[in-house]
Formats: structure tokens, C-alpha cells, sequence
């Protein structure tokens, strides 16, 4: 069984949790609060800044030149394209400024960098792939299960379930059963934590947009 395929089913039970909370199931039925997605466009294009930093160390320090290549582009991405896209999401959704990091945003952030810096890439890379997969996996279950023309976060759903990122997902999936097959079953444990570690705050940040989790 490849790494992907076995970390996966660890984090099976948070996937089908962020299914199942009001901030997907709301989005996905064009019913979510606007101040709620507000928030999150908000947060998110704070998150978006510094994930895309996260990618461009993570390719710095990779070995193979083609993943160094493939993390700059995915970090080019972070933050030009996705960013340009919640641009156009701020003036559909009346966002004037991000504001701050909130604290799980915070927490999320941090976390990444700081693997990123001072961990084994290996273990980096890994931390970073739920961002990929879980977005996507969700996105594609909006796609299959929810139809509504009118849906409000339509262009959000479509970001997120459509073939140009599923492209990217699979890549970053590559590369982290390559590495994993090539280096140390206690690496192979570590990569596999900071996969249940991220997956886990995926679950928290869409959680804290739904509740507005502001800092005391």
C-alpha cells in the first residue's frame, strides 16, 4: 500500500467530520452567512500568503530538481493566482481589508513554517499536502452532490472541484509516495503525524470561520 493511500485512511474520520459541519454543508447549499464567508475569504488570503512561502522553502530544500521546480510553481500559484482570485472575491463579497491573523489561521500558518524550516523536507512535504487533498476532495463532493445554479460560492466550489487543480493535487501526491518509498520508516511515521496534524487543522479553520473565532 502506497504512503498516501494508508495516511488517508488515518484521517478518514476528520474528512468525513469536515463533510458533515455547518460551514460545507451551508456553502454547499448556497445558505452560508455572508459575514461567515467573509471572514473566511479574509482569513484565508492571509493563509494563502504564507502556505505559498511554506512551498517556495519546502522547494528550496528538496533534492530531485523536478520537485524543486513543481513547489515553486505550486507556491507560485499560492500567492499569485489564488490571491488574484480572492481578489475578485473580495469585491463580489463586499471584503474591504484581511485584517489580521486570527488565531487558528495563526496557529495553522505557524505550524507549517516552522516544519517547513526545521524539519526533514520529507516530513514538510507532507504537512503540507492536506491543504491540497482535503480541498479537493471536498470540492469534488460539492460537485457531485450539490447542485444549485444559483449558489452564491458557485465560483469557490468550482476553484476547488475543477481538472486544473485535481492536476496539482495528484502531483503533490507523487511526490510524497516517492519520497516516502525511498526514505526511513520512522520518517515514513513522522510524515504521516504532520499529514494527521494539518488534516486536523483543515477541520479547525473552516470550523472558525463558521464561529468567527476572533482573538480575546
Amino acid at each position: 500500500m502506497k504512503w498516501s493511500e494508508f495516511t488517508w485512511k488515518q484521517i478518514e474520520p476528520y474528512y468525513e467530520s469536515i463533510l458533515q459541519m455547518p460551514f460545507i454543508t451551508e456553502l454547499s447549499s448556497g445558505i452560508l452567512p455572508k459575514e461567515k464567508f467573509q471572514f473566511y475569504m479574509a482569513q484565508d488570503s492571509l493563509y494563502l500568503e504564507h502556505f505559498g512561502r511554506a512551498l517556495a522553502l519546502i522547494s528550496a530544500r528538496t533534492y530531485d530538481i523536478q520537485d524543486v521546480l513543481t513547489f515553486i510553481r505550486f507556491a507560485e500559484n499560492s500567492i499569485v493566482v489564488e490571491n488574484a482570485l480572492h481578489e475578485s472575491y473580495f469585491k463580489d463579497f463586499g471584503v474591504t481589508e484581511r485584517g489580521i491573523m486570527q488565531p487558528v489561521c495563526h496557529h495553522y500558518i505557524h505550524y507549517l513554517k516552522s516544519t517547513a524550516a526545521l524539519d526533514a523536507v520529507e516530513i514538510a512535504m507532507a504537512a503540507v499536502l492536506p491543504c491540497f487533498w482535503i480541498y479537493k476532495e471536498v470540492g469534488d463532493h460539492i460537485l457531485e452532490h450539490y447542485v444549485n445554479k444559483k449558489n452564491p460560492y458557485q465560483k469557490w466550489i468550482d476553484t476547488y472541484g475543477g481538472e486544473e487543480f485535481a492536476a496539482a493535487v495528484q502531483q503533490a501526491i507523487e511526490i510524497c509516495d516517492k519520497i516516502a518509498e525511498n526514505t526511513t520508516e520512522d520518517t515514513r511515521t513522522r510524515m504521516t503525524e504532520a499529514f494527521i496534524t494539518a488534516s486536523r487543522m483543515e477541520y479547525l479553520f473552516w470550523d472558525a470561520a463558521y464561529k468567527t473565532t476572533l482573538w480575546i
